[in-house]
């Protein structure tokens, strides 16, 4: 779905996270960073993904990742999302879909029969450079950090 690929510069976003922390990329710079974008808080597959990356995520800080995800859910529903599963890394909530839009995953969707516009689970590994080292968009929910660690 997204255009972006393998090579390019990482879209210079921006966002609060559930905290009202402002977070963007040049935060980032001299570390990998690994931005997955889930459809909604709280769902069955958002949350395998995210529990995924939580049980890991000692690989990925010992390996110089820092992690962020993307919904378009508010900060209270972000929140609550990251107080219930206890995830050790931000969430934006990018309520007015710029960051979402800027990294091409909103779009149409289809699911039982019926077509409407959404995120597609996507995820974005960015060098220490700003660079797109890897564009997920095939996401195991349940091994998605082996997917990224490879």
């Amino acid at each position: 779905m997204t255009t972006l690929q393998k090579g390019d510069a990482a879209p210079d976003f921006s966002g609060f996270d559930q905290d009202g922390k402002f977070h963007q990329l040049e935060d980032y710079k001299g570390k990998k960073l690994v931005v997955f974008f889930y459809p909604k808080a709280n769902t069955p597959g958002c949350t395998a993904e995210a529990c995924d990356l939580r049980d890991n995520f000692e690989r990925f800080k010992a390996n110089n990742y820092e992690l962020l995800g993307v919904s378009a859910d508010n900060q209270k529903a972000q929140g609550k999302f990251r107080d219930k599963f206890k995830f050790p890394f931000p969430l934006i909530a990018d309520e007015d879909k710029e960051m979402i839009k800027s990294f091409g995953v909103w779009g149409p969707k289809k699911f039982m029969g019926r077509t409407y516009d959404g995120i597609h689970r996507t995820t974005f590994v960015i060098d220490e450079t700003g660079i797109i080292e890897d564009v997920i968009s095939d996401v195991k929910t349940k091994a998605h950090a082996a997917q990224i660690l490879k």
